[in-house]
């Protein structure tokens, strides 16, 4: 074979698997061998200057342009017309109605009865692809004006899931939305050297930059929808469309739905916005189009807006307020965090008067001030965040300050790494309270009854300053308390005396080690079985454990050096906390060693049931779907996790069927 050819062979072969990897997320080759074959084709082409237009070299230009060259789209791209309520899409859908009749009174060849594919409206940054005749990628470019854009065509060309080539003979357009994830945003902001505002600022400010190697570090994908522009056979309808797409490897999203009544179409809005959340990427809506070709043809266009589509929109999640004070508050651990008091702000229905600020140097990467007016993001029931400065502010600012001191005990203050922290661990209230708390949790020592405004009054009342002295508080001290009676007193007396006969895992879990969750305290518990062996375990005993790495490992170990930890431990085994492991061997199953995920609202079990009822069971229960997952479960309203799961052809599973399976 000669080098031309080995060179295309190459190309075709690393295009194929980058297609594998990044598109179908079903691998068929190891990082290794792909790495090596990519630095075989590197070497070729520095030999032989011989380069192809598709080359996967090319995704990474290490190149700064001199500006921004105008592109002229071949077919337009069009605005949309959009809907922010059911009302308005009723309103809309019975004009196509009207007009389909109408026609259809009118000509002998009759259009079919209405039906509408839906699919998600991408917040993102529109993008136009032209392939030439030989399936080539040959120019990429912004929407623009819709006429002419912008060519960004080294820039689109760093997005790894997009084919620099496909098999197809005729010149085309496709239109899609470049986006960037949350897990390439996270990334980014953490190595940056400016902090992204939110993902959409994040996809714009790459494909708009002119260091196309700054455009690569943002690791942006792209979703498409549409073909604009088509020298090769029609289509008769959107779902053709959808599927030529697809089938040419361009990345086209599982959600895909068809609907004919407002009815279906209102419960299509429920769904998305049900499973908004879960997506890895920003959504602001759905976008209704009329399946068929010729249907659309005859509705026509407005001067702005196809009339055969429209988008709905969803309230949006994220505004703009100003950030008028910073308040530090003690977590568990001792450190002090700050967070924003915001001028109130409406977020989806939502009043937002405060939001996290993570630390001094995210504050200060942010550009953030007293004073500035500052993107919000909320998202569920999650605490708001400020993601960085809206707009430039001509009001006076005010630095972000540090307290020189705790603001609850005003003992001194010690910074490690970026976070700052209270070394008063012993008497320093919110530290205190919190960690009892969590001692007491269900997931730990399980007291029932005890709540963080119970631990307030114990701790105020009761003189209670240590985990320890919870195990001495007498029924009579109870009752003296506000809102605390005879039974109410005895059932927390007994709930704490009940705690002493406690599982090794939920002890281990109570200490509040750090990184050490409920998980991680069974395999701890699994493994050294007593709790004198575990605490005497070293770091290379620690990190054997499977899941278990070298940042928890070191945790664990600095954590039973600490003097008054290992006090307060030996004060608990004095008032009679005696945990025991429980070993309880798993029977063969099903679900023993494999990967479960559990996505929607399950009829029989709440999370916390359905995770302990796998667990013991001898099954990993796992947030996120993957290749390696080998169960979904799901409920109702399942998500995204249900469509990835049947692209990637794993088993899905409902309530009834886990039954029969157990």
């Amino acid at each position: 074979m000669n080098i031309k050819d080995r060179i295309k062979e190459l190309v075709d072969s690393l295009n194929k698997k980058a297609y594998e990897y990044y598109v179908l997320d079903n691998p068929s080759t190891s990082d290794k061998e792909y790495d090596k074959l990519y630095d075989e084709l590197v070497k070729l082409e520095k030999e032989t200057g011989e380069v192809l237009p598709y080359s996967p070299t090319q995704r990474v230009g290490d190149v700064i342009l001199p500006k921004f060259e105008k592109y002229t789209h071949k077919g337009k791209l069009w605005s949309l017309d959009k809907a922010q309520s059911i009302g308005e899409l009723e309103e809309w859908h019975n004009r196509n109605i009207k007009l389909i009749k109408e026609y259809n009174l009118n000509h002998e060849e009759k259009l079919p009865e209405v039906k509408y594919i839906i699919t998600k409206k991408f917040d993102g940054l529109t993008i136009n692809l032209t392939y030439d005749a030989m399936g080539v990628l040959i120019n990429g470019a912004t929407r623009g004006t819709g006429v002419v854009g912008e060519n960004v065509t080294a820039q689109v060309k760093t997005i790894k899931s997009l084919p620099l080539k496909i098999d197809n003979h005729a010149l085309i357009e496709v239109h899609g939305e470049a986006i960037m994830t949350k897990e390439a945003f996270l990334a980014y902001n953490k190595e940056g050297k400016i902090s992204l505002k939110n993902l959409r600022n994040g996809a714009a400010g790459a494909l708009r930059n002119l260091n196309v190697k700054e455009t690569a570090r943002r690791n942006l994908s792209a979703f498409f929808y549409d073909v604009g522009y088509n020298e090769g056979k029609p289509f008769l309808n959107y779902r053709e469309m959808l599927k030529f797409m697809k089938n040419k490897g361009l990345p086209v999203d599982g959600y895909i739905r068809e609907c004919s009544t407002i009815d279906e179409i209102k419960k299509e809005v429920e769904y998305v916005e049900s499973i908004r959340e879960d997506l890895n990427y920003d959504i602001d809506g759905i976008v209704i189009a009329i399946d068929d070709i010729k249907t659309r043809e005859i509705i026509g266009y407005t001067i702005k807006f196809p009339k055969w589509a429209i988008a709905y929109k969803f309230e949006a999640q994220e505004a703009t307020t100003t950030l008028l004070d910073v308040e530090w508050n003690v977590g568990r651990s001792g450190r002090i965090s700050p967070t924003a008091i915001l001028e109130p702000v409406d977020i989806a229905g939502v009043t937002v008067k405060r939001a996290t600020l993570n630390n001094m140097d995210d504050i200060n990467r942010k550009g953030v001030k007293i004073g500035s007016i500052v993107f919000v993001r909320r998202s569920n029931d999650v605490i708001p965040e400020i993601m960085g400065i809206a707009e430039e502010n001509s009001r006076d600012t005010k630095d972000i300050e540090v307290p020189c001191k705790c603001p609850y005990c005003e003992s001194e203050i010690i910074r490690e790494g970026v976070h700052y922290f209270c070394e008063n661990t012993l008497s320093c209230k919110p530290q205190l309270v919190k960690s009892i708390v969590h001692f007491a949790s269900r997931e730990a020592m399980d007291i029932e009854g005890f709540s963080e405004k119970t631990c307030e009054q114990l701790f105020e009342n009761l003189n209670i300053k240590a985990i320890s002295d919870l195990y001495s508080i007498s029924k009579e001290e109870l009752v003296s308390l506000e809102r605390f009676g005879d039974k109410k007193a005895q059932n927390l007396i007994d709930a704490i005396s009940k705690s002493k006969n406690c599982e090794l895992s939920s002890f281990i879990y109570s200490l509040g080690i750090p990184n050490v969750g409920k998980k991680t305290a069974k395999d701890l518990a699994k493994t050294f079985k007593d709790f004198k062996t575990f605490r005497e375990a070293e770091f290379d005993d620690l990190v054997n454990i499977s899941d278990i790495g070298n940042t928890v490992a070191q945790c664990i170990v600095d954590f039973f050096k600490d003097e008054k930890i290992n006090s307060s431990i030996e004060e608990l085994f004095k008032v009679g906390v005696t945990p025991y492991f429980k070993d309880t061997e798993v029977k063969e199953n099903n679900f023993n060693d494999k990967t479960v995920v559990v996505t929607g609202s399950l009829k029989n079990y709440s999370r916390t049931e359905i995770k302990d009822k796998l667990e013991s069971l001898g099954a990993k229960v796992s947030s996120s779907v993957s290749k390696k997952t080998d169960y979904l479960l799901i409920g109702e309203k399942p998500g995204s996790k249900f469509e990835k799961a049947s692209q990637l052809g794993i088993k899905i599973i409902s309530e009834e069927e886990l039954d029969k399976l157990i």
